[in-house]
């Protein structure tokens, strides 16, 4: 009970935070920003653990104080680090914005394929992972911010175009969610593990476009339109 306690208390504190340095970031986003690059580059460096709010300042060229003025820890800084990293993964898809033709809409779900795997695989965004993962038993809310504003904006995005598009008569029946998962799973296989564990490059511009090729032509084969 203690540690659930913990927990809970460390998640409110994060958030609490997170709204003031919003805040803060309107009257001087340079500090914010600044900062927030600063604390991604000694990260990267020297890892989480061994990292200072003090070398994180010195780096920014900052003071102590001013890093503290925004964050009131060094996970709650972490966490608006993994959040700003999870928002720039997500792939804007608005249901306004879907092709008039069936050949459009699979050009689109190769581009949408495309720009996740050149933006999750990128050194930092990895980082960015390995990170969450490092420090999400001490602080479950970086696990839900990342997935939250990663993973699955792109499926809520990605299943609300594929519902559209069937009320147009671009795809055929299938539950637009199912759809969605089917279509991440094959654009991604076992690659983020593979890429997290070290295992493997990341893929180049032609391994990228067969697997977002793969990806929707595998969705646009299970759910073809009905012929008249």
């Amino acid at each position: 009970m203690a540690y659930q306690r913990k927990d809970y208390v460390t998640e409110m504190t994060i958030r609490g935070t997170s709204r003031r340095g919003a805040a803060a970031t309107e009257a001087d986003g340079s500090a914010r920003g600044r900062i927030i690059h600063a604390a991604f580059g000694l990260f990267a460096e020297r890892g989480f653990a061994a990292t200072s709010m003090l070398e994180i300042a010195t780096r920014a060229k900052l003071s102590k104080r001013d890093v503290y003025a925004l964050y009131e820890n060094k996970h709650a800084l972490l966490a608006d680090c993994i959040g700003e990293r999870a928002r720039a993964m997500r792939r804007p898809l608005g249901p306004e914005s879907v092709p008039e033709s069936r050949e459009a809409l699979m050009a689109t779900l190769i581009e949408l394929g495309g720009a996740v795997l050149q933006t999750v695989c990128q050194p930092e965004v990895l980082m960015v992972y390995r990170l969450t993962i490092a420090e999400s038993r001490e602080v479950p809310e970086l696990a839900r911010t990342l997935d939250a504003s990663g993973r699955a904006a792109n499926h809520k995005a990605l299943t609300e175009l594929i519902a559209t598009a069937q009320t147009r008569g671009l795809i055929g029946a299938g539950d637009p969610a199912a759809l969605a998962a089917r279509y991440f799973a094959v654009l991604w296989g076992s690659l983020l593990i593979e890429l997290l564990m070290r295992l493997r490059a990341a893929p180049g511009k032609e391994e990228i476009e067969a697997r977002a090729r793969a990806a929707t032509e595998a969705i646009m084969a299970l759910a073809a339109p009905r012929s008249s």
